[in-house]
């Protein structure tokens, strides 16, 4: 289950994660509606395709997204080891980082 998160961050995340495993024009059109400045008519024009198009693409992609997260989890995974690493950088002294770093170990 994904932390709750900003929409564009999550976006991101996912994207970063699992964009590869989408088609060209999935990869594409994310990139340029959902990060870049193309709005929805813009991006129908381009893709020669109508708005309502667009908007059933964008969401097919980010339902592509979750479900290659829910099976795979590398961006739960990552935010796991990314809170852990913060934690042992606030630990610093403490005994418990090598408890912290035994368990961001075994997470990799």
């Amino acid at each position: 289950m994904m932390v709750v998160m900003d929409r564009r961050y999550e976006d991101s995340l996912l994207f970063d994660f699992y964009g590869d495993l989408l088609t060209e024009r999935q990869r594409e059109l994310f990139e340029e509606v959902v990060f870049g400045d193309l709005s929805y008519g813009e991006a129908a024009e381009e893709y020669e395709i109508s708005r309502q198009g667009v908007h059933d693409m964008l969401r097919r992609t980010r339902r592509a997204l979750a479900g290659y997260e829910e099976k795979l989890g590398l961006v739960r995974k990552f935010l796991i080891l990314k809170k852990k690493t913060e934690e042992i950088r606030q630990l610093a002294r403490d005994e418990r980082i090598r408890q912290l770093a035994e368990e961001i170990l075994e997470e990799l």
